[in-house]
């Protein structure tokens, strides 16, 4: 600007254009230096500025700040061209020279000479003093604000100097305070040191003291001793004065002979002087030993009245642990109270239990009635056909007889025998499920294999078998229809060589036999099916191992029907198929233990079939096994224990309720009782070891425990640690083939079988029946796992808490159409309806998976029976039992009064919803009510159970 330097008439001669540029480019100066309200009055007045603009600049609120008004007032000057631009020019000269400096690059005077004339002369004179008394009064204003502000900053400088000052005191104090506290610490330390020194010296002082009193004690004894030495000195001197006395007289006496009457006078006087003087020294040795019992009772009392200070001291101690032991003992009345009520209220729902029970046991039976009566009446039609077919056999037998007889008369017979086998052979051949009692014939059998192995009719062989059943054994031919395979060639001539041998050593005909042919199957699996007379099966053999490593035969009886068929050890046993009048016993032995294999194997006592191959590798192994101690049999399987066993013997394994347990033995040390572990529930790793009754036993256990629970209504025995659960009814299908519920041993099947009659099963008694264990298997999910509450009023309490923190997040329930919902149904995505959400909307799999991947734990909303789905989904729900009562519910009062329940509705759902825990297929965690105090430390105890379950293996039972 300072190349501009030009003179006032020279603006009014610039165009609108450089005005403008010349303004625009120090906007931003002028929008911040320039107060709108001091320019508007001269605008006004020159006629640029209407009265509405001057309102909207100074007062719309639009505008915030200074700033935006004087822009604003820049584009409404703009707008009225050259006279605007003009008019602001000057308005800057009065009251911002510095600006108009800056923006023309002149001078600013006030010679009116060179105004642009946009106003006339007295309007601009009285502007300009209305503007000049204006500036006088704001000059006013601020110089009254300045000494204002001068005395507020002369105060504050005072109190700035008092302030320091305060603080230079307290620094002074702060000095003071530490070096007192130094002295504080080292008088301390002295007054320690002192103490120490105090105490030694009074322990010093209490020596000396009983030194003192020894030495007192001692010196009364040594002065006793001196006075009686004294004494004794003194009768000694005595005596040997008298002796000396009486010799002296004696001497004069003989010397000087004096009359004896003077001398006997003077002898009586002495006599008597010296009874005076013993009498004194008698009582002064009376009066000593007085003495001495005197200060021995006085000693003997100072003692007493210590002794019973002490007991005094002592029964004040006692008397304050008898009232503490009251209080305590009160306050565990008032909780046995409480429990005992808790305990009427279980037993009322299991004896509600129990009736229910007897109901379905009731049912049950005549369920079982009727079978028996149908199996029955079965079994008399069969024996009927059987009586038929063997009738029939005796007829063609006695046929062909006849046939030979007359194909030997005549010479056409030939050929009518012929015609005759030709016709029986076409038959056959037509007839793939042949119902004639007579043998398959040879195209039979060719048909039979080719439609087995259609694919390499080639490779097949078909060696000549001889299928030989032994006197007493029926075959039927529905056998054929088993899936039995036959071993190769070279097991072949083994097994015919062994059915020779037994027929030559039982001294059968070969003609009494019924002999058929039929072609062995090669293949790779060589099981071989063997018919034989197995009457008393487990006298001729005896079985180890278990569902583990399979059932082997480990001993047999020489010369036995066993031995005969060439049974050897190591022969794995794979199926059992018994036969007799009664019903059929027909049951694999893979995945069995030992106890319900042998409890199968006891009861045959006949014809049978043993479906048996070589396992000589893993026989061998389990053998060395055994050996070594690593193992007691071949069993091997989880258990999860439904009552509470107490310890009765040595040996024995304690259990709780719901503990699980390592079953390793079903037959330990021939006994019938299991050998188990405790497992770790972390590592799964086996604990503490110990036996425990076996499946019957254990049920009769369950059966008296919950009669004894019935009768007395009340538990009497209170375990330490709280009330523990006792028995966990489940009620499961007793023909479900299970490795628990099939052990049963002979004297059993014997009763059963008397007081059945023919009719009764093996696998059942009745349709339902109580089970102390339930076969478990482990899961370790790597995936949070999701959340359910029991009882789900205070689930959803908590779950508006839990969302709050990180890791925990609610399961919504999904909007699903019609069609959508029938896809996710089939492919079993479903979990349960969203019941707070209404129709179409449905916890889904889906929903539950995507919180898990997102490592979080889903909250769930959904009934207890939804567990059995989510474990279908491979989904293993933490389940959190709160267990809850009157005093803990009034602790939730808040919460349940917003969800709009009231106690008493919260406690019978709490009690429902406990029931239903006995029918979940896992283990659960459940929070004692004296374990929180509110809701906050409720929430600090699922939080931590929710981790300790997430570390946990899981245990789910294995589906019926």
């Amino acid at each position: 600007m300072a190349e501009l330097c030009r003179m006032d008439s020279t603006l009014t001669s610039l165009d609108e254009e450089m005005l403008w540029d010349m303004l625009e480019s120090h906007r931003c100066r002028i929008v911040q230096s320039i107060c709108p309200s001091r320019l508007t009055p001269y605008l006004r007045q020159a006629k640029v500025l209407g009265q509405l603009d001057e309102e909207e600049v100074l007062h719309s609120s639009r505008f915030t700040n200074s700033a935006m008004r004087v822009g604003h007032l820049l584009d409404l000057l703009k707008a009225r061209g050259k006279n605007g631009a003009i008019a602001f020019l000057e308005s800057l000269k009065f009251h911002n020279p510095d600006v108009y400096t800056l923006v023309t690059g002149l001078q600013a005077d006030t010679d009116f000479s060179t105004f642009s004339g946009l106003m006339e002369t007295s309007k601009l004179t009285e502007c300009l003093a209305g503007a000049i008394s204006s500036l006088q009064e704001e000059l006013a204003q601020e110089k009254a604000q300045k000494e204002v502000l001068l005395r507020r900053c002369q105060q504050l400088k005072e109190r700035l100097g008092l302030a320091e000052a305060h603080v230079e005191g307290l620094r002074q104090l702060e000095a003071d305070h530490s070096r007192m506290k130094r002295e504080v610490s080292a008088h301390f330390h002295e007054v320690l040191k002192l103490k120490d020194e105090m105490l030694n010296l009074s322990l010093h002082y209490s020596n000396a003291l009983r030194e003192k009193e020894l030495a007192a004690t001692r010196c009364h004894s040594l002065q006793e001793e001196l006075y009686l030495v004294k004494q004794e000195l003194q009768r000694a001197s005595l005596v040997s004065s008298c002796e000396r006395e009486s010799l002296e007289r004696s001497l004069k006496m003989a010397s000087d002979l004096e009359p004896e009457g003077e001398e006997l006078n003077r002898l009586k006087e002495e006599n008597e002087k010296l009874r005076s003087m013993t009498f004194s020294l008698v009582e002064k040795d009376i009066l000593e030993q007085s003495l001495d019992e005197a200060r021995e009772s006085k000693q003997d009392l100072v003692d007493r009245i210590h002794s019973l200070r002490e007991r005094a001291v002592a029964a004040e101690r006692q008397q304050k642990q008898y009232w503490e032991e009251k209080e305590q003992t009160l306050l565990q009345f008032r909780k046995t109270q409480v429990d005992c009520e808790l305990y009427r209220e279980k037993m009322t729902t299991l004896q509600g239990q129990v009736a229910e029970l007897q109901k379905e046991r009731d049912q049950a039976y005549t369920a079982r009635d009727r079978a028996q009566m149908e199996i029955s009446q079965r079994l008399v039609e069969k024996d009927a056909l059987r009586r038929r077919v063997f009738e029939l056999t005796e007829r063609v037998c006695e046929l062909r007889t006849q046939l030979r007889r007359l194909q030997a008369e005549t010479p056409g017979g030939s050929r009518l025998w012929w015609d005759l086998n030709s016709t029986s052979s076409r038959e056959q051949t037509d007839s793939f499920r042949s119902s004639s009692p007579m043998p398959p014939s040879q195209q039979s059998l060719y048909k039979r294999v080719a439609e087995d192995f259609p694919e390499d009719p080639g490779s097949l062989s078909f060696p000549d078998v001889r299928e030989v059943c032994l006197q007493g054994a029926t075959v039927d031919d529905t056998d054929t229809d088993l899936e039995f395979e036959m071993i190769d060639g070279t097991d072949l001539s083994q097994t015919d060589d062994s059915l020779q041998g037994s027929s030559r050593s039982l001294n059968v005909s070969e003609s009494s036999i019924p002999v058929r042919r039929r072609p062995a199957r090669k293949i790779l699996s060589q099981v071989t099916v063997l018919a034989f007379q197995g009457d008393a099966l487990l006298e001729q053999i005896s079985v180890i191992g278990g569902n583990l490593t399979g059932i082997f035969i480990h001993r047999v009886t020489p010369g036995s029907a066993a031995d005969e068929m060439a049974l050897r050890p190591g022969t794995q046993i794979m199926m059992v198929d018994y036969k007799p009048t009664k019903p059929s016993l027909g049951a694999t032995l893979e995945n069995t233990t030992l106890e319900q294999a042998v409890g199968l194997l006891r009861r045959v006592n006949g014809s049978c079939y043993l479906s048996v191959k070589i396992n000589t590798e893993g026989y061998k192994n389990f053998i060395q096994n055994l050996d070594a101690k690593v193992v007691t049999s071949g069993d091997s399987f989880y258990i999860r224990v439904n009552l509470a066993m107490q310890r009765r013997e040595e040996g024995e394994l304690c259990a709780q309720c719901n503990d699980i347990l390592h079953v390793t033995d079903t037959m330990f040390q021939g006994r019938s009782c299991w050998h188990a572990h405790h497992v770790n529930p972390y590592t799964m790793k086996d604990m503490e070891p110990g036996t425990i009754p076996n499946y019957s036993q254990a049920q009769q256990q369950l059966l008296a425990l919950i009669q004894d629970m019935t009768q007395r209504c009340t538990v009497s025995r209170k375990p330490p640690g709280g009330p523990q659960k006792l028995v966990r009814i489940v009620s499961v299908d007793k023909a479900t083939v299970s490795p628990l519920t099939s052990s049963f041993d002979q004297s059993q099947w014997d009763s059963d079988r008397e007081e059945g009659g023919p009719g009764t099963c093996f696998w059942a008694e009745s349709c339902f029946t109580l089970a102390p264990y339930t076969l478990v298997h482990p899961h370790r999910p790597a995936r949070p796992r999701p959340v359910l509450f029991v009882p789900r009023v205070l689930g959803k309490i908590l779950g508006k808490k839990l969302c709050l923190l990180q890791g925990f997040k609610p399961c919504p329930a999904e909007y699903l159409s019609q069609e959508e919902y029938v896809t996710w149904s089939q492919r079993g995505d479903i979990i349960q309806e969203g019941e707070s959400m209404g129709d179409h909307h449905w916890v889904t799999r889906h929903a539950v998976e995507s919180l898990m991947n997102m490592s979080t734990h889903a909250l769930l909303d959904v009934r207890l029976d939804s567990v059995r789905v989510l474990h279908r989904m491979d989904v293993f729900p933490i389940i959190i039992h709160v267990s809850v009562n009157e005093k803990t519910a009034k602790k939730l009062r808040k919460g349940l009064h917003r969800l709009g329940s009231s106690e008493e509705q919260f406690l019978e759902v709490a009690r429902q919803e406990e029931g239903e825990l006995d029918r979940v297929p896992c283990l659960y965690s459940s929070l004692a009510p004296d374990s929180w105090s509110d809701l906050d430390s409720l929430l600090s105890c699922v939080r931590l159970a929710i981790a300790d379950e997430q570390k946990k293996v899981v245990w789910t039972e294995c589906p019926c």
